[in-house]
């Protein structure tokens, strides 16, 4: 999504704790459990309003309590960065991987006009940094796709990485095999487009079945939301299941989203604007809310509530 916000998910074995919704500002949140905590990697967040130049990481034992975990890397250490020749750069959208006792960060570089947008990756040696740059773009955009949104899944049956991107104007779903080395792209495999895709493509596996989860919508307007698909492998085909996540009397736009698993509890961290509905664009800060999922006996997903303070999940 514009000017935002692999699944390497574990259980804890810590009490369940109150998520105090929402929790902080910030969009584009990817969420991942280490150790004891749950980690959000968003656009922005709780330390300050939106920063374009950098990227940082907060974690929380209890899901009220956030400790900033600093700057991860910083858009002047990009340094492809401006051989585009663009008047001015933005970095979103962030996603994380491990992987041989590696951390890779994912994320998307802007704006797309007047040249393609990109997505890099950076390496680490621990979650929080620092990151170095791989030294080159791991995806281009061009000819209606935007290279935005990455999100990177490795399949717990086989151990493949897949990069998913793209979305926004083009509104386009590509996913990728990456080699070993997390850096590079293995292959192309051709998917069909999930119905209501938009942008902000995630993926997580359940009980064996796949779940193919993305914003609809404009991001900044009352018809941002999160729909589903699901699907026997990682890259399709899809079988589209709805709506579960929409705005609301006292939220709206809710997107860009993750799932985790925390305490064999699946939730799903998501951002939303704090307003009630009404026409965009919406303005002002976003801010990053957690939510409990349910799954029927089928494997599908229920319809997600959005909650505040007191109701949020435990």
């Amino acid at each position: 999504m514009r000017w935002r916000g692999m699944a390497v998910a574990a259980v804890l074995a810590a009490t369940p704790a109150h998520a105090d919704n929402p929790q902080f500002r910030g969009a584009d949140p990817h969420a991942i459990i280490i150790g004891s905590e749950l980690w959000v990697f968003p656009t922005g967040g709780p330390s300050g309003s939106w920063s374009a130049d950098r990227f940082g990481a907060w974690s929380s034992a209890d899901l009220v309590h956030w400790k900033s975990r600093g700057v991860l890397i910083r858009r002047d250490a990009i340094k492809w960065i401006g051989d585009d020749g663009a008047a001015e750069h933005f970095l979103w959208a962030p996603a994380v991987a491990t992987r041989n006792g590696k951390w890779y960060l994912y994320y998307s570089v802007g704006p797309q006009n007047p040249t393609p947008s990109r997505i890099g990756v950076a390496v680490a040696d621990r979650p929080e940094g620092p990151y170095q740059d791989s030294g080159r773009p791991l995806l281009t955009g061009g000819n209606g796709f935007e290279a935005i949104d990455p999100m990177v899944f490795v399949d717990p049956r086989t151990q493949t990485p897949y990069l998913y991107a793209g979305g926004s104007a083009g509104a386009t779903l590509r996913v990728f095999e990456l080699k070993p080395d997390m850096v590079t792209i293995a292959r192309e495999i051709a998917v069909e487009q999930p119905p209501q895709f938009t942008e902000g493509a995630f993926m997580h596996e359940r009980n064996g079945l796949y779940y193919l989860s993305y914003s609809h919508g404009k991001w900044n307007g009352p018809s941002y939301s999160v729909h589903y698909a699901t699907a026997p492998s990682p890259t399709g085909p899809w079988t589209y299941r709805g709506p579960i996540l929409t705005g609301d009397k006292s939220h709206q736009g809710p997107g860009h989203h993750s799932f985790v698993q925390r305490n064999g509890e699946w939730l799903i961290v998501y951002h939303r604007w704090e307003r009630p509905p009404g026409e965009g664009p919406y303005r002002g800060e976003r801010q990053v809310a957690i939510e409990s999922i349910r799954y029927a006996s089928d494997g599908s997903i229920l319809p997600v509530k959005m909650t505040d303070r007191a109701d949020s999940p435990r």
